[in-house]
């Protein structure tokens, strides 16, 4: 009997499918996670809530009883109380390769309440803080231990939440996991875990197919080309040959009318590099008809394969509508595109959506969004100007998908620079603009704040904030330019800095927010912030109203209502549902032709339902909801509300006409994308040299006995304090995140380091612990840590209005030591305590990234001109404290600011740039002439004849009343001259701070008369 022979090819074949074939994949044993077996918790288990009182109790306990488990086992007890969020989390410090399992599992010893528990696992990123969260959920229905146990696929991408920085390709990829959470319901109760491990095998993973784009605009008579690419799990080459199918799908646009449908196969070789693309073409036709948009689905296929996260489609842009015309008026653009509208995209249109919430970016398509925004610390997780660039891009390219093509308005919260980038240009917070006096330097801030938001896609900022902060205890003071209603009107420069340079600004937070009175607050643990403003319509209007109105008047784009309420006597009313004040007021009395917008899910503390909440406050006049999150509820809501009449559709086309009046003013049709060509300019050595002038001029000298300031470069100085080599700190909260943090978290030049580049000698330590002897000056750099909002007021977190122990010790043993200044560095003023040893005091603020600011006046490079924008109380109990209270005996007034400069020299530059105005200029300065001869100074250019002086001070104040060529510079530098004086004597502060209230809001001759008082 003869053998049956293996032909030589069948043998070569067989060997190379084997060596080509992927190894059969053992049988993967649990991996614990957690184990709680140690008496103390695990590194990396840590609870959390939105208060103290939310935040569970974490323990360890000996317990036997679950199944399987050892006489010696021990588990983790959670005993908790939630009122909004809390739980716990396991953070690893290393990420975890997951990819070799089924699912995730744990034991929980529950007590049959019927709650529902959700837990996530953190996929991906730089770290639990950055992982895209995917979860998953059981219900307490069992009293007793139980083993809960979900396989991976069993997660979906969290749409409530994403933290800054997560990645958001929506797949749970498994391959660097950072932990996970267990977020405990809003009730009470205790529960019992164990045993957190990742189990069972992972089935085969497929080859994940991919298009270079999600959507491929082209216009008729244009050709698409598509780019498919095969990414292996592993990375991989293929082991086998991989066929790949293609064809045009069923859409909206007519196959062999409007397209020319293609059917085929690209064939990937065994070997082939993951990631490797091959591409085929569509091509369309024109049928010479005005059409809306018609998308072509592009359908791929392969056995083995996994289909793109999103289905790739080709649009046919819209074209010859009129509303494309950009040649036709905005208003009659508006008209036809509103015309055109259904109900859908109306809504559509209404409606803001976190990014991160996002369940897939076809939702902008899918739900017809208006505009996504990102929340503080919501970035691309490569937090670069390009990566934002791409990512919003990849965003305006979903909304061409829609069959009207509207583009997305992308908003951020760029409160002092572009803040959530790292690498942007930081200015200094509001409060310090306000210091400055310069609405001129203000506008240039919000120019560069416009260059780089807009490099970056952006094309709509949620600035200013043009709040009159009355009350120092609130966590959002320094968003305040300042307490005065006239200043803060004055600084509304920033909105032409922004607008002229093509970026939509926001005016906020209409209105009363900086006058909530303190311990009203019913947001969690606030004191003051969110609270109740509580006044007449009369005092609303003088004090808060006013520098809307001016925002108005500038032609702001939009406007953001506060989170606040207001009572005028017949009880609170939250802004959000403020019919009188939205639209009687704002759109009616001050005429505002722009949009209204929510803030952060702000109508949900209207009381009532959601349908109640939304249709109140669309009602009252909010044109656009920032969700953030529910957007599928928020839209399906509003669309039931239309439907049944309790939101007028008149009202809706209103809100859209507002919307898109906006959009086409931006020109955003025309250029949805990011204009690239300034992206080499975000955070360019130009425009930190603005944020540079305005940290200087920002710098307020409070005090400078035997003139310590400015410092000689050629000292020997010794630095201290918490603040002095912190970027962070100096450049407080919305920075890189919402609330900011200390370190350094973007790039800039801190204190330290710019003291170090003036001075011959610096000696460095925090804590002044290093030796003092040996040292010319001091300087202390104290102050605040940084902090956003509600959890900056007063009373939560901690935060007090006192100085920490640790600088209170560094103040004390370095002035002790030697002469030394002071610098705080902090978000509102602080109670400074004995500083009879203090030769010198400056309020920093919070002076950005540029550190050097602070140091040229220090030596200076520059002089001290910043002023008081808030007075700076003598004792806590003061607070709130304000420029014309009836009692009024603050430290140092609003308005105050000593200087270093030559007042001659001054008053002689007022006297030049007047006498090239008109003729009241002229006049005024005629006047000064008879202030100028040298016998009226002192050697260092102060006043040594009074009375002569302040005579031609007054007589050229009131003539520059008349005038209108005067710039406020040269009023301001008239109004200065009188201002040493009145300082120099140290009398009454009331006239010193009415005084500058008056300059601020034009009114030269007053403010000279009560400087002049108080100088006598």
């Amino acid at each position: 009997m003869s053998r049956l022979r293996t032909p030589l090819w069948a043998a070569l074949a067989l060997v190379a499918a084997l060596v080509a074939a992927p190894p059969a994949q053992a049988a993967a044993e649990p991996l614990t996670v957690t184990d709680f077996e140690a008496t103390t918790l695990p590194a990396g288990v840590s609870a959390w809530g939105n208060d103290g009182a939310s935040t569970p109790a974490l323990t360890v306990e000996p317990d036997a009883t679950r199944p399987g488990a050892p006489a010696t086992n021990r588990v983790l007890k959670a005993v908790y109380n939630v009122s909004q969020w809390g739980g716990w989390s396991h953070d690893l410090t290393t990420a975890q390769d997951w990819s070799a399992y089924a699912g995730f599992s744990f034991w929980v010893n529950g007590t049959g309440s019927g709650q529902k528990v959700f837990f996530e696992v953190k996929d991906g990123g730089g770290g639990a803080g950055s992982a895209e969260l995917f979860e998953s959920s059981f219900t307490d229905d069992t009293a007793g231990w139980r083993q809960v146990q979900v396989p991976f696929s069993g997660f979906t991408r969290r749409a409530d939440y994403q933290p800054g920085g997560a990645p958001t390709d929506g797949e749970l990829d498994l391959v660097a996991m950072w932990g996970y959470s267990m977020r405990l319901p809003a009730a009470s109760g205790t529960l019992f875990w164990d045993d957190v491990q990742v189990y069972g095998t992972a089935p085969p993973r497929p080859v994940r197919l991919a298009t270079d784009k999600p959507v491929y605009p082209v216009n008729e008579k244009g050709t698409a080309e598509i780019r498919v690419s095969v990414t292996t799990a592993t990375g991989g080459p293929l082991p086998a040959d991989l066929a790949v199918g293609y064809r045009t799908g069923t859409g909206t646009a007519t196959s062999g009318q409007d397209y020319t449908p293609v059917e085929g196969t690209l064939t990937f070789p065994a070997g082939t590099a993951s990631g490797s693309a091959k591409a085929f073409t569509v091509k369309t036709l024109a049928d010479n008809t005005a059409e809306v948009a018609e998308t072509i689905p592009i359908v791929l296929s392969g056995t083995g394969t996994r289909p793109p996260a999103e289905a790739p489609a080709i649009v046919i842009n819209a074209h010859g509508l009129p509303y494309l015309d950009a040649r036709k008026p905005v208003k009659q653009r508006v008209a036809d595109l509103l015309g055109r509208m259904s109900t859908e995209e109306k809504v559509g249109q209404m409606t803001q959506a976190e990014r991160l919430a996002l369940g897939s970016p076809n939702d902008i398509a899918t739900y017809l969004l208006g505009s996504l925004l990102s929340g503080g610390g919501s970035t691309p997780p490569s937090n670069t100007p390009k990566a934002w660039a791409d990512m919003i891009d990849g965003f305006q390219l979903r909304a061409q998908q829609t069959r009207l093509q509207i583009p997305l308005i992308y908003g951020v919260d760029a409160v002092h620079g572009h803040n959530n980038v790292a690498g942007a240009t930081i200015f200094p917070h509001n409060a310090g603009l306000g210091a400055t006096r310069d609405a001129e330097l203000v506008e240039q801030a919000g120019k560069v704040t416009a260059k780089e938001v807009k490099a970056t896609g952006v094309p709509w900022d949620f600035a200013p904030c043009l709040c009159v902060s009355r009350d120092d205890r609130w966590g959002r003071a320094y968003e305040s330019f300042g307490e005065d209603p006239a200043l803060v009107s004055r600084m509304a420069t920033i909105i032409d800095g922004l607008q002229d340079n093509g970026v939509l600004a926001t005016a906020k937070h209409y209105v009363g927010d900086g006058g909530t009175t303190y311990g009203s607050s019913t947001s969690g643990d606030y004191k003051i912030d969110q609270g109740v403003t509580q006044l007449s319509r009369e005092q609303l209007a003088a004090v808060h109203l006013a520098p809307f109105a001016e925002a108005v008047r500038r032609g702001v784009g939009s406007v953001m209502p506060s989170f606040s309420s207001v009572d005028f006597g017949q009880g609170p009313l939250k802004m959000h549902a403020h019919k009188e004040l939205i639209t009687d007021v704002l759109k009616g009395r001050l005429g505002f032709k722009g949009f209204v917008i929510s803030d952060w899910q702000a109508i949900d503390q209207i009381p009532g339902d959601f349908p109640s909440d939304v249709r109140t406050s669309i009602n009252a006049g909010l044109d656009m909801i920032m969700v953030p999150y529910a957007y599928p509820l928020f839209t399906s809501t509003l669309k039931d509300e239309i439907a049944a009449g309790r939101v007028p559709m008149a009202r809706i086309d209103d809100a859209v006409a507002r919307i898109l009046t906006q959009k086409f003013r931006l020109g955003l049709f025309e250029h949805p994308y990011a204009d690239r060509s300034g992206i080499g300019d975000v955070g360019s050595a130009a425009h930190r040299a603005v944020a540079r002038t305005a940290a200087a001029k920002s710098q307020v000298l409070l005090k400078n006995e035997d003139r310590l300031l400015p410092l000689r470069r050629d000292a020997k100085v010794y630095v201290a304090g918490s603040n002095a080599d912190d970027l962070g700190n100096q450049t407080g909260g919305w920075t890189i995140t919402w609330q900011g943090s200390s370190g350094p978290i973007t790039q800039g030049t801190t204190i330290l380091s710019a003291i170090r580049g003036r001075a011959a000698s610096v000696t460095y330590s925090a804590d002044a612990s290093v030796p003092l002897t040996g040292h010319d000056v001091g300087v202390v750099v104290v102050g605040e840590k940084p902090y956003a909002e509600g959890q900056g007021d007063v009373g939560v977190n901690g935060h007090t209005l006192d100085l920490s122990a640790a600088d209170r010790v560094a103040i004390d043993r370095v002035c002790a030591a030697m002469k030394c200044a002071v610098l705080v560095v902090s978000g509102r003023p602080l109670l400074m305590g004995d500083l009879s040893k203090v030769k010198a005091l400056v309020a920093s603020w919070l002076p950005g990234t540029e550190g050097a600011g602070v140091a040229d006046p220090l030596f200076g490079a520059v002089p001290y001109t910043g002023r008081l924008p808030f007075t700076w109380f003598r004792t806590a109990e003061q607070v709130p404290i304000n420029v014309g209270d009836a009692s009024y005996d603050p430290l140092y007034p609003y308005g105050w600011g000593l200087r270093t400069d030559r007042a001659r020299d001054r008053l002689k530059a007022a006297h030049d740039r007047l006498s090239g105005g008109d003729g009241a200029s002229r006049a005024a300065s005629a006047a000064l002439l008879v202030a100028l001869p040298a016998n009226n100074w002192n050697a260092d250019g102060s006043v040594r004849n009074t009375r002569v002086v302040l005579g031609a001070l007054g007589i050229a104040a009131a003539l520059l009343d008349r005038s209108g060529t005067d710039a406020y510079s040269q009023d301001d530098a008239v109004v200065s001259v009188a201002r040493d004086l009145a300082q120099a004597g140290g009398r009454r502060p009331d006239l010193q701070a009415s005084a500058d209230h008056e300059l601020a809001a034009g009114n030269v001759r007053k403010a000279v008369d009560l400087l002049t008082r108080a100088a006598r």
